[in-house]
């Protein structure tokens, strides 16, 4: 007598394709609108203009300022909202370098990690399994990135060679875990952080000059030297694995 076979795989409780997408979706739907209606608003002309009322509101409720705020910053990241940089300037101004470092740092890193959640599972994790099922180019590049993604990520972190987007998007789609993701954002973007939250911090002389923030400041060789610094030796474990330097393992 044959035996039953393997009960059959309920699927029903699985999500859809789309169920998958939707936060990839909302994502960029809210971008999208937020470019159209918000790009003229969240800017360095907006913080001038209401730096009073800003200044008033953090003086009489501190605590609910500093939550709003990282809220805010947390919403601009995840839905890749313009105006993250007059943000990073507005942490400074009203908290000063620190807390006002921290707040950025945190508010950039928890925006981060929402949008590539977003995006691994909308796309990220079915891209990524039809890549290693192949045997081409690609999926060896993929392998290599996934080998030493810690240093890699760190080090783009570090430098802005790439847009904050493109940075969130790309591990994503090759499959980078979501904690090597997140520690490797908020080391890299503390360097950073910090300059811009510093340049925040000194506004009200740079308002009551009437002049505007020098924001190409991290392009200057005296920031610019370091920071490629930092993410050369970041950088230098993978390259003493490619050499061989580190000792084979048996």
């Amino acid at each position: 007598m044959l035996g039953k076979g393997p009960e059959p795989v309920d699927t029903s409780n699985l999500p859809s394709p789309w169920r998958r997408r939707l936060p990839l979706l909302a994502v960029l739907v809210l971008a999208v609108v937020g470019a159209i209606f918000l790009g003229e608003h969240l800017n360095f002309e907006t913080l001038r203009d209401n730096r009073e009322a800003l200044l008033a509101y953090r003086d009489a409720n501190y605590a609910l300022a500093a939550g709003t705020f990282i809220v805010a910053y947390i919403a601009l990241v995840a839905f890749s909202l313009p105006g993250a940089t007059a943000a990073t300037l507005t942490g400074g101004f009203l908290f000063g370098l620190f807390p006002g470092a921290l707040f950025n740092v945190l508010g950039a890193t928890i925006g981060a990690v929402l949008i590539f959640l977003a995006v691994r599972s909308g796309l990220g994790q079915g891209l990524a399994a039809r890549i290693d099922a192949s045997d081409g180019r690609i999926a060896r590049i993929m392998q290599a990135i996934r080998a030493d993604a810690f240093q890699v990520l760190l080090s783009l972190r570090m430098v802005p060679v790439l847009p904050f987007f493109v940075m969130n998007v790309v591990p994503a789609l090759i499959g980078v875990r979501t904690s090597v993701f997140a520690v490797t954002t908020f080391l890299g973007i503390i360097p950073g952080g910090l300059v811009y939250t510093w340049v925040g911090a000194g506004l009200g002389e740079v308002f009551a000059r009437g002049e505007t923030p020098n924001m190409s400041i991290i392009f200057e060789p005296h920031i610019l030297g370091p920071l490629l610094g930092l993410a050369a030796l970041s950088l230098l474990p993978v390259l003493l694995r490619r050499l061989n330097l580190t000792g084979a393992r048996p």
